[in-house]
């Protein structure tokens, strides 16, 4: 009784934890849009900054409340779109201060020459409202300093006659107040976006933090060239490493086989000692096949050593299923964050094994090299189309910024149907891009993604684009992947699946 207890206690653990994890994850993948960071930045920042504020007013000389709802405004222009027309630091102190100085002057100067009275008696009237938003226009465009936030400072002080505020010294104290407290929200913001929004891609997107060790299945006509992708990769790294996967088959340790029954001799020449202590042939067969294996792979990452600059190794595995499942298993088992492949087809789409890869829970990339040309070993102009922000977006460019370094560039596009959606998806590029150090340029075309590359394949080296495993089977069927519609493109092709 007491052990199937322990045993249904210890199940629950572990649903929580998956629950936890997988939460975790959503959480992180929806934080990655920008919008969403800064909405969530907003919802926590803003209320302890108005609370810090406030408490720090009331211990010291008192504020007039008046400075609080320019000052909330000012808050939330600034973190909802910190590089912004508005996300001036500068304009942002200056602008409110200009208008709560613009608003107290005039309301001394229409009290006195306009209506004669003290402006603790003077009420509301349009020409006070006019001179104030008036001088608040001329002084703030004068003086650069245009901030939403400067006519509500100037418009508010017209409310010191119904609060019992009629000194000079009240007045003082109110743009005193302003310039203090927008001063110490600005002095929040600056240090949240230089350290923090700006380096976001280093501490929210995981593909800046992973994918640098790399397995790459030697498989196919492109094994080398796909190789050759994944340590550039992998180079971008300090800690970044190649590893070289073979896996011996039915077909290898047949053949292994009949080299074997040929002679005594060749057997002595091609296996390895111990092997003659296996209990059977075929045993010493699949050993002799994976030396073979070995071998082949020992060449090719000595070349990948020379030319790359990146340590790189060999795993061979013997189980005679060179199925997606033993790949998966394999980069587990060697600690790699990321599969590189040889793009491979089957009756015009993708072949079952890579459908197996895009599948997994790693990160995995198909290369296709462009037609009848040299495997390449440097990509200096590379195209990142995006339908729309998110973290395969994120780890798109990541990748093309790792293969460009720092003398190439990187065009990242997306693709409209109504002149309409331009202005959101030029706003949605640039948020993509400005996470990333290094030059982009942003493009927005009204043609479909396949007339946009058929006309720009010849500008680029390669072209990055995701395998759409994010999105349901339903959306698949009415809009296949890029990758799908596309054939006859004279650059390299990478797809990206993140895991």
């Amino acid at each position: 009784m007491f052990d199937d207890l322990l045993m249904r206690y210890h199940a629950m653990l572990r649903r929580i934890r998956r629950f936890e994890r997988r939460e975790a994850r959503q959480f992180w993948r929806w934080v990655e849009h920008t919008q969403n960071l800064t909405r969530l930045t907003i919802l926590v920042v803003a209320p302890l900054l108005i609370a810090g504020i406030t408490w720090l007013s009331n211990r010291l000389e008192p504020v007039s409340f008046l400075l609080w709802p320019p000052l909330a405004s000012g808050t939330y222009t600034l973190f909802a779109d910190p590089e912004g027309k508005y996300a001036s630091p500068t304009k942002f102190v200056g602008g409110m201060t200009a208008g709560a100085l613009c608003g107290w002057g005039a309301l001394g100067l229409s009290a006195k020459f306009l209506y004669h009275v003290s402006p603790g008696e003077m009420t509301i009237h349009a020409g006070g409202a006019a001179l104030g938003i008036f001088l608040t226009v001329l002084t703030t465009w004068l003086l650069d300093l245009e901030q939403p936030t400067a006519f509500s400072t100037a418009l508010l002080v017209l409310m010191f006659p119904f609060t019992g505020v009629d000194s000079f010294f009240n007045g003082f104290l109110y743009v005193l107040g302003i310039a203090i407290s927008s001063s110490i929200v600005a002095g929040v913001f600056v240090v949240w976006r230089r350290e923090f929004y700006e380096r976001r891609a280093r501490y929210l997107y995981r593909s800046t933090k992973g994918d640098d060790h790399v397995l790459v299945p030697v498989r196919g006509a492109h094994a080398e060239a796909a190789a050759m992708f994944g340590a550039k990769l992998a180079a971008a790294h300090d800690a970044g490493k190649v590893v070289l996967a073979d896996i011996v088959d039915e077909s290898a340790i047949e053949e292994a086989e009949e080299t074997m029954a040929k002679s005594d001799a060749n057997r002595q020449r091609f296996v390895d000692p111990d092997a003659a202590e296996l209990a059977s042939q075929e045993e010493a067969a699949e050993a002799q096949a994976a030396d073979e294996a070995a071998n082949r792979l020992e060449t090719q990452a000595h070349r990948i050593r020379t030319q790359m600059g990146v340590p790189c190794e060999v795993v061979v595995t013997g189980d005679g299923t060179p199925s997606a499942k033993t790949v998966l298993k394999t980069a587990r088992e060697v600690n790699c964050d990321l599969i590189v492949v040889p793009y491979e087809e089957k009756h015009g789409g993708l072949s079952p094994f890579i459908r197996g890869l895009f599948r997994g829970r790693i990160d995995a990339i198909a290369y296709r090299p462009a037609p009848d040309s040299e495997p390449r070993r440097r990509w200096k102009r590379v195209l990142v189309p995006v339908r729309r922000a998110g973290d395969t977006a994120h780890t798109m460019i990541d990748f093309a910024r790792r293969l460009v370094g720092r003398s190439g560039s990187v065009s990242v596009c997306t693709c409209i149907d109504r002149e309409a959606e331009r202005r959101s998806a030029e706003s949605t590029l640039a948020d993509l891009v400005e996470a990333f150090s290094g030059s982009f340029e942003t493009r927005v075309s009204r043609s479909n993604i396949e007339d946009f590359l058929a006309a720009n394949d010849g500008h680029y080296d390669l072209a990055i684009i995701g395998a759409s495993t994010d999105r349901s089977a339903a959306s698949r069927f009415i809009s296949p992947p890029t990758f799908e519609r596309m054939h006859e493109i004279d650059c390299d092709v990478a797809v990206v699946h993140r895991g």
